[in-house]
């Protein structure tokens, strides 16, 4: 093996691993009205980076935040810069067109699926936990008792830790920094909006600044 070839895949390792630090759980649904269907819990994750990441591998679990016992997330291969997309409780994705129809559609919007023993969220209080596929965590939040069919939404800083302005917030229906949440049949939500986070041509502009300032170097 080359030392070119060496020095190549460590790059790639680089950006694969700076991409992923920008993954953060932005919202989680732990009691939804609907008690289970077609309204089970959830969490939005969104991507705070300025290129597509990756999910071959990526695990969740509740509140054990233990690799060990977290299973896999399905039904969505990336994610995009900007972007937020969603991952219900859904044994095999059964429940994922039942879900989109009770929120609307939910159009444009990436909804993926989850299931397997303890990994519900308890509404008496609990948390949410993302791994990589090496067993890495890349973000996790806590949470509190339930408001029933409120979601709890968080906001992240510059620098990746989370602003105690938008630290699991219950959700209600209006303008919340950049976050719109909405109602659906009583449970109310900001599926797809996270807080504070760029426009995609924004992230883009980024990226390529932190390129030429590596290139000026």
């Amino acid at each position: 093996m080359s030392p070119k070839f060496v020095v190549s895949l460590l790059a790639a390792s680089a950006i694969a691993s700076a991409a992923s630090a920008n993954i953060r759980i932005t919202e989680v649904m732990s009691s939804s009205n609907g008690g289970g269907t077609p309204t089970p819990d959830w969490i939005e994750v969104t991507n705070y980076g300025s290129s597509a990441v990756d999910l071959t591998g990526w695990r969740m679990d509740d509140g054990s935040f233990n690799f060990a016992v977290s299973v896999a997330l399905n039904g969505i291969s990336s994610i995009g810069a900007g972007e937020s997309v969603i991952f219900i409780e859904s044994a095999a994705g059964t429940g994922v067109g039942g879900f989109r129809t009770f929120w609307g559609g939910l159009s444009g919007l990436q909804v993926g699926f989850y299931s397997g023993s303890g990994v519900g969220f308890s509404s008496g209080g609990d948390g949410a936990c993302l791994f990589n596929g090496s067993g890495s965590i890349l973000s996790q939040v806590s949470f509190g008792a339930a408001t029933s069919g409120s979601s709890f939404f968080y906001g992240w800083d510059v620098a990746g830790a989370l602003d105690p302005s938008y630290n699991g917030l219950v959700s209600t229906v209006g303008t919340i920094g950049t976050q719109v949440t909405f109602s659906s049949s009583s449970d109310t939500g900001s599926l797809g909006t996270a807080i504070g986070v760029p426009a995609p041509s924004a992230l883009a502009l980024l990226g390529l600044a932190g390129l030429a300032g590596r290139r000026r170097r």
